[in-house]
């Protein structure tokens, strides 16, 4: 049986992770347990910046994009020597289990703290939806709603002036993102990395629109595919359309999380404190349809999180 827990945010923030702190704070003590707030990341782990948290401290932040926390990057976390650091700062705290809210690299941080002695729960945050074994992740639903929201704005732009318009999103790995926003803003094109580049069916595409009197057209692409510039100047040659480039950047990170987001990231974030009380260690906090589960996090890395193939086919019929 745990007693105090700690709980951190690492990697890239997503909208919905003072959400899920929220949540382990008063699950946990709601269960009579110490909550121990670690701040940027594993950083704050191995620097012992540490907060203590009370009902008080996650009042007010269910809305708010980003993290209460912080987040960093941590070179010297990938050390030996900088988890052991870590293991002792968190031992002298007291901590006696630790959720890790993140993504990909969070995770591979929290496998290795479980393998060294300290029982760690996962919670997926990042707006990319990458991490396998589960259907959503905190922060996908905001960043889809936000990339919507542009292209609704540019295609009044696009229809103003008769162009084409390439709108670069997130996503290196991972088309999630483009993917999802394409579908429901209407993108006559949607470029993703898990999907070969085919240029020529864009313009195929666009032709055709044209024949029929469309007077712009929108085509997504997530960042992972191709130089978004050199993309834009070829599409131009090909089509002699005037053609404009807006990459979305950090914008699509920031904002208030959706109602979904903080539903799913309240779920998650009591369910891992659930079960570091059971006693579960090494596991992600997945969900699965409107139920969340655990999943061994070992398991989960060693797979890879596949595209939606039926609404990429999809999105290509309603684009004719």
């Amino acid at each position: 049986m745990v007693n105090r827990i700690g709980v951190l945010t690492s990697g890239g923030d997503a909208p919905g992770m003072n959400a899920a702190i929220r949540a382990v704070v008063r699950t946990a003590i709601y269960h009579r347990l110490d909550v121990v707030g670690i701040k940027r990341g594993y950083c704050g782990l191995i620097n012992g910046d540490y907060v203590e948290m009370n009902l008080g401290s996650v009042a007010d932040i269910i809305h708010r994009g980003g993290t209460i926390l912080g987040t960093a990057r941590c070179e010297e976390f990938i050390s030996e020597q900088g988890r052991r650091t870590a293991l002792e700062k968190v031992r002298e705290a007291g901590i006696e289990g630790l959720v890790a809210i993140g993504g990909d690299g969070t995770f591979r941080g929290a496998i290795r703290l479980n393998e060294m002695g300290l029982p760690t729960i996962g919670v997926p945050g990042t707006i990319d939806n990458d991490i396998p074994c589960t259907d959503r992740t905190i922060g996908f639903d905001t960043v889809v709603n936000t990339v919507t929201d542009a292209i609704n704005k540019i295609r009044d732009t696009a229809t103003a002036h008769e162009r084409i318009f390439i709108i670069e999103v997130m996503g290196r790995h991972s088309g999630c993102i483009a993917l999802a926003a394409g579908l429901a803003g209407g993108a006559e094109s949607i470029l993703i990395p898990e999907m070969p580049l085919d240029l020529q069916a864009v313009v195929e595409n666009i032709k055709r629109g044209k024949a029929r009197g469309k007077r712009h057209s929108i085509i997504l692409l997530a960042e992972g595919v191709a130089h978004s510039l050199e993309i834009t100047e070829e599409i131009r040659k090909l089509t002699g359309m005037d053609t404009r480039l807006t990459i979305l950047g950090y914008l699509q990170r920031g904002g208030s999380p959706t109602a979904q987001d903080r539903i799913l990231a309240s779920r998650m974030g009591a369910e891992a404190v659930r079960m570091l009380i059971r006693g579960e260690k090494g596991k992600m906090v997945a969900a699965e349809g409107d139920q969340v589960k655990g999943v061994d996090l070992e398991l989960a890395l060693s797979q890879k999180k596949e595209i939606n193939y039926e609404d990429y086919r999809l999105a290509g019929v309603l684009s004719i």
